[in-house]
């Protein structure tokens, strides 16, 4: 794992401008911090450090496909927040968070290249895909960039693809993998397990007066990268060991007062008050997809069942 290094978020970078240290730059998405992104922000910061300059990761909020049409993009593997903690503890020094409007949209390539990379990042090399596309209409690509490069003083690498089992590692893959709750296979693109991190907040205490009190977070987005019910580790903001859990992700079809998905995490053995803290939930093992229920008695009958399930297997799987 890279070193540590400072750590700096620039969300405008007409108010924070950089110093004069040149930078080696990405740019992408970066959904997820899977092993592909991994291997480039290596790359990145290895260079950066051969050359005595800045590491940088350039992302945009929202993510271009959102902003065109936000109900159709694909759904996040991660929030903006646990992405940029993601990446700047990854090792980079600097992560450029440029808010994606019609103003950067209408940019040409060549205002792309030398108002961001050159004169607001200073970039001294820059390392993306030889696909990668950029300014208005996407009109922009590697070779551009090559012959800009030359122009104005920078260098341009391009990146490997990064494959486990002969598949190409990618943020489509990984959702793919997760439709199946394929949780194994995820972790071995990610690195790491998958979770979803959030605030716990007020809701309408409905699992509550049903017997089975919920700890809610709101996702914030149109899609959800998964669905339905799961067993889960949770990690709660002030306790020190991980709890066993049952979590419902989506829409709530039965009570139908919702359209954005939210998660909600029934805790098998805790019973205190986290409003408000932020918890980190580990998805392990699914149990069933989201359901219409006639009732909320039909409701109630089936989360009982979904607990009872869910904390036999905690029992079998790690007894």
């Amino acid at each position: 794992m890279p070193k540590q290094r400072k750590k700096t978020l620039i969300r405008d970078l007409q108010r924070s401008r950089l110093s004069d240290r040149r930078s080696v730059v990405t740019i992408g998405s970066f959904d997820g911090v899977h092993l592909g992104h991994q291997a480039i922000l290596r790359r990145v910061i290895d260079e950066a450090e051969r050359l005595n300059s800045r590491a940088v990761a350039m992302t945009f909020e929202p993510q271009p496909q959102e902003y065109f049409s936000a109900q159709t993009a694909p759904p996040r593997l991660m929030r903006l927040r646990e992405k940029i903690e993601a990446l700047l503890d990854f090792g980079m020094d600097t992560v450029v968070c440029l808010r994606f409007n019609e103003q950067l949209r209408q940019l040409t390539a060549e205002q792309f290249v030398r108002d961001l990379l050159v004169d607001a990042v200073k970039t001294q090399q820059l390392i993306v895909g030889d696909d990668f596309r950029f300014g208005c209409d996407r009109k922009g690509d590697f070779q551009m960039l090559v012959d800009f490069g030359r122009q104005l003083g920078f260098t341009v690498q391009d990146t490997q693809t990064v494959e486990v089992e002969n598949q190409r590692i990618s943020s489509t893959l990984v959702r793919k993998l997760l439709e199946k709750a394929d949780f194994k296979q995820v972790s071995a693109l990610l690195g790491r397990p998958f979770a979803i991190t959030g605030k716990v907040t007020f809701g309408q205490q409905l699992g509550r007066k049903l017997g089975f009190p919920t700890a809610n977070v709101n996702l914030n987005r149109f899609r959800a990268p998964l669905t339905g019910v799961y067993a889960v580790w949770v990690d709660i903001e002030g306790v020190g060991s991980r709890l066993r859990g049952a979590a419902n992700v989506g829409v709530r079809p039965t009570i139908g007062d919702v359209v954005k998905p939210i998660l909600e995490v029934h805790l098998l053995d805790f019973n205190q008050q986290i409003y408000g803290r932020r918890i980190s939930v580990e998805f392990v093992h699914k149990v069933r997809d989201e359901k219409h229920f006639a009732s909320l008695d039909d409701l109630s009958a089936s989360i009982r069942d979904d607990v009872k399930t869910i904390g036999q297997w905690f029992d079998k799987t790690h007894s």
